[in-house]
């Protein structure tokens, strides 16, 4: 699989700056509150981007190294740079374009994923490509949407689709919103991948915007959720349902904000 979008310098910043306290810290406060730490760690996190929650692993251990790893050298320059004025600071940023990954099976204790590809198969070798670098008893964290998140957006492509007589497209979103996983089918797919000791947390928000200008232009919708949407509808350009949906925002929520639900979960899972 391939391991990640790239992002240019501006897109890094950006994402850094704005994506992270408000979206992906949803997804990284969970996991390190399911995250079972020693006092000493051997960490890898998969698709670090810009490294957000590496200096928060730092403080639950006692030792700890971290090989981050990610697609995008922007975002690495990045977040490099964040640690470069600090001595002694063990983390290694690491460019890998795809997975599995270049290196010896069972070198960590824990590897950690905020947010993975969307798709199944992805998230597959994503678990697969975990389990072979884990040591027996380590610990996956993956913190992702569960189903029943952005039910909104599934709901208005739908009608996008029916009222352009875009059968095609209205049945993709339809496999998408059923493929999302639950906890249920999470936990299934982690132990088809032989993986032990699973559990699996959710935390149900809503991520609010002012309009639908608002949220089409929101650096979360750009850099996250609408990509996402477009790699499980298998689908080039979402312009055209994406200035629907738009619309269609600004008339069904003209008199308050639109609520977008969002089911954060986090699954935990060991090595045997």
């Amino acid at each position: 699989m391939r391991f990640s979008d790239h992002l240019t310098p501006a897109d890094a910043a950006v994402l850094e700056t704005f994506v992270v306290p408000r979206y992906l810290s949803l997804f990284g406060e969970l996991a390190l509150e399911m995250l079972l730490a020693g006092a000493a760690g051997r960490v890898a996190h998969l698709g670090c981007r810009t490294g957000y929650p590496n200096q928060e692993l730092l403080d639950r251990f006692d030792e700890v190294a971290i090989a981050a790893f990610d697609g995008s050298m922007a975002a690495l320059d990045l977040a490099q740079s964040m640690v470069a004025s600090s001595e002694d600071v063990p983390i290694h940023y690491c460019h890998a374009e795809q997975l599995p990954l270049d290196i010896d099976e069972e070198q960590y204790s824990h590897v950690l994923s905020l947010h993975p590809l969307a798709r199944e198969e992805d998230r597959a070798a994503l678990f697969r490509e975990a389990r072979r670098l884990l040591c027996p008893g380590g610990q996956l964290l993956v913190a992702l949407p569960l189903r029943g998140s952005f039910q909104e957006l599934g709901d208005l492509f739908k009608e996008y689709a029916l009222k352009h007589g875009q059968d095609d497209f209205g049945d993709r979103v339809e496999r998408m919103m059923t493929r999302r996983p639950t906890i249920e089918s999470l936990a299934e797919q982690l132990e088809a991948a032989s993986l032990v000791d699973v559990d699996v947390e959710i935390r149900k928000t809503q991520l609010l915007f002012d309009s639908g200008r608002a949220f089409v232009d929101d650096p979360i919708t750009r850099l996250l959720v609408v990509p996402d949407l477009a790699k499980e509808l298998d689908v080039d350009d979402l312009a055209e349902p994406i200035g629907y949906l738009r619309d269609a925002i600004d008339r069904y929520w003209s008199e308050h904000q639109f609520d977008l639900t969002l089911n954060v979960g986090c699954a935990s899972a060991r090595r045997a």
